[in-house]
C-alpha cells in the first residue's frame, strides 16, 4: 500500500489531496517555492521540501528538483494535482525511474491526448463523434484554407497542442483567414512551442459539457456523470455544475458511452475528463455533441461530481494507482441532487479580469456542511502573489435540486468577506 505521497503542486489542490491522504492514513510531503514558504499546503503536510525560486519554472515545473525531493523524503508515490506537471509524460516517467508511483494515467495516454490533432484522429477510429474539421499534417496555408472552405464558415482555428484559449480564434469569412492563421501560429509557437493548427466547424452558442471517466488496470472503466461548464470568460470556466441542465437519459447514455470508448481507446488508467461541445438548440438529443478534448488529470471542478455521486475521486486515484480495482461498478454509482461550483479569484472584473495580487488582511468564509463545501488554499494573513494562478477558493453548493443548490451557493457567497485585494466575489454573486 502507498505510504507516503509527495504532492507536486500547491494551493487548494495540494490541500485537497492531502485531506484525503490523511483520512486514508497516508503521510504527505509538500513541495514549496521561495514564495510559498509559509503557505497553507506546507502547514497541512506532514513534511515539506523546498524546491526553488518563486518562478514556476524554478520550482513547481522544475522536474530535477522535485525528483530530488521524492528521493530525499522516501516518497513512494507522487500526486501531480492539476496544472504544472500534471499532464507531463516525461515527469510521470521520471517518477517511475526513482521508484515512485505516479498517481495519474500512463505516460502513453498523456502523450496520446497531448496533441489535439492526434487525439481527434484516435477518437475518430474509436467511433467517438467529432465536429467536421481538418486535423491533418499538411500545415500549408493552401491546405488549411481549402479545408475551411470545405467545412464552411464560420470556423474555429485552434492550436493543436494548446489550451486556455491561446492560439484559438473564430474566423467568419474567407478574407480574414490568412491573417487569422498567422496570428494563431504565433500564439501557438509562443505558448506551446508548437505552431501546428487544426480547423473545426464553429458552433455559434455551444454548451460545454464534460464527462468524468475513471479506469483501472483490471479492464474496468466507468463514468461519474457529466458536468456543465458552459459559463466561461476568456475560455476559462467560471461556474460548473452537475448534472447538466436539460440532460436526458438518452443523451447521457450516448455521451457516457463515447467518453468510456475514448478512455479505452488509449488504454487509460485513473481519473480523466472527456470534454464535448454540444449544440445548445438540440440539447437532450443523443447525437447533439462532439468530442473536443480529453484532460488526462483531475479537473478543477471535480468537487461537483463528488458531491452528486457521493464519492472521493482522489481516494479512487490513490487506490487505482496502487493496483486496486475501481471501488464501484457502473450500476452502483448513483446520482443524487445537484451541485454548483464557483471559483473565487483575486482578479478585477472591471479590468478585464486581470489578476489582482495582494494581501488577505481579512478573510472569512461560512462553515462547511452537507450542503456546502469549500476548497481553499489560503487563509487570512496570506498574500496572493503574482507568480501563480490567483485562485483563492472554490465554493460548492449542493442540494436536492438545482434551485436549492443555487440558493445554498448564493447564501455562501453572501457570507464570504474578504479585504485586502480586489476579487470577483460580487461578479460571482
Amino acid at each position: 500500500m502507498i505510504s507516503k505521497i509527495l504532492v507536486a503542486n500547491r494551493g487548494e489542490i495540494a490541500c485537497r489531496v492531502m485531506r484525503t491522504a490523511r483520512r486514508m492514513g497516508i503521510r504527505t510531503v509538500a513541495v514549496y517555492s521561495d514564495a510559498d514558504a509559509d503557505a497553507l499546503h506546507v502547514e497541512v503536510a506532514d513534511e515539506a521540501r523546498h524546491i526553488g525560486g518563486a518562478r514556476a519554472q524554478d520550482s513547481y515545473l522544475n522536474v530535477p528538483a522535485i525528483v530530488d525531493a521524492i528521493k530525499a523524503t522516501g516518497s513512494d508515490a507522487v500526486h501531480p494535482g492539476y496544472g504544472f506537471l500534471s499532464e507531463n509524460a516525461e515527469f510521470a516517467e521520471a517518477c517511475a525511474e526513482v521508484g515512485a508511483v505516479f498517481i495519474g494515467p500512463p505516460p502513453e495516454a498523456i502523450r496520446a491526448m497531448g496533441s489535439k490533432s492526434e487525439a481527434k484522429a484516435l477518437m475518430e477510429t474509436a467511433g467517438v463523434p467529432l465536429l467536421p474539421g481538418y486535423h491533418g499534417n499538411d500545415q500549408s496555408d493552401e491546405t488549411l484554407i481549402a479545408a475551411a472552405e470545405e467545412i464552411g464558415f464560420p470556423v474555429m482555428v485552434k492550436a493543436a497542442a494548446g489550451g486556455g484559449g491561446r492560439g484559438m480564434r473564430m474566423i467568419d469569412e474567407l478574407e480574414s483567414l490568412e491573417e487569422g492563421l498567422a496570428g494563431a501560429r504565433r500564439e501557438a509557437k509562443a505558448g506551446f512551442g508548437d505552431d501546428t493548427l487544426l480547423i473545426e466547424k464553429y458552433l455559434g452558442r455551444p454548451r460545454h459539457i464534460e464527462m468524468q471517466v475513471f479506469a483501472d488496470s483490471h479492464d474496468n472503466a466507468v463514468h461519474v456523470f457529466e458536468r456543465d461548464c458552459s459559463i466561461q470568460r476568456r475560455h476559462q470556466k467560471v461556474v460548473e455544475e452537475a448534472p447538466a441542465p436539460g440532460m436526458t437519459p438518452e443523451m447521457r447514455a450516448a455521451m457516457a458511452d463515447a467518453a468510456v470508448k475514448a478512455a479505452r481507446a488509449i488504454g487509460y488508467v485513473g481519473a480523466g475528463t472527456v470534454e464535448f461541445l454540444v449544440e445548445a438548440e438540440r440539447m437532450g438529443e443523443p447525437d447533439c455533441f462532439y468530442f473536443m478534448e480529453m484532460n488526462t488529470r483531475l479537473q478543477v471542478e471535480h468537487p461537483v461530481s463528488e458531491m452528486i455521486a457521493g464519492v472521493d475521486l482522489v481516494e479512487w486515484q490513490i487506490r487505482v494507482a496502487d493496483g486496486e480495482p475501481l471501488p464501484l461498478a457502473q450500476d452502483a454509482i448513483a446520482l443524487e441532487g445537484h451541485a454548483v461550483e464557483v471559483r473565487l479569484y483575486a482578479e478585477d472584473p472591471a479590468r478585464d479580469f486581470r489578476p489582482s495580487p495582494g494581501p488577505l488582511t481579512h478573510f472569512r468564509m461560512p462553515e462547511e456542511g452537507p450542503h456546502l463545501r469549500i476548497d481553499a488554499g489560503v487563509r487570512e494573513g496570506d498574500e496572493v502573489t503574482m507568480h501563480y494562478d490567483p485562485l483563492i477558493a472554490k465554493i460548492i453548493g449542493w442540494d436536492s435540486d438545482r434551485h436549492g443548490a443555487l440558493a445554498r451557493l448564493r447564501n455562501a457567497l453572501g457570507e464570504t468577506h474578504l479585504v485586502g485585494t480586489t476579487t470577483n466575489l460580487d461578479f460571482l454573486s
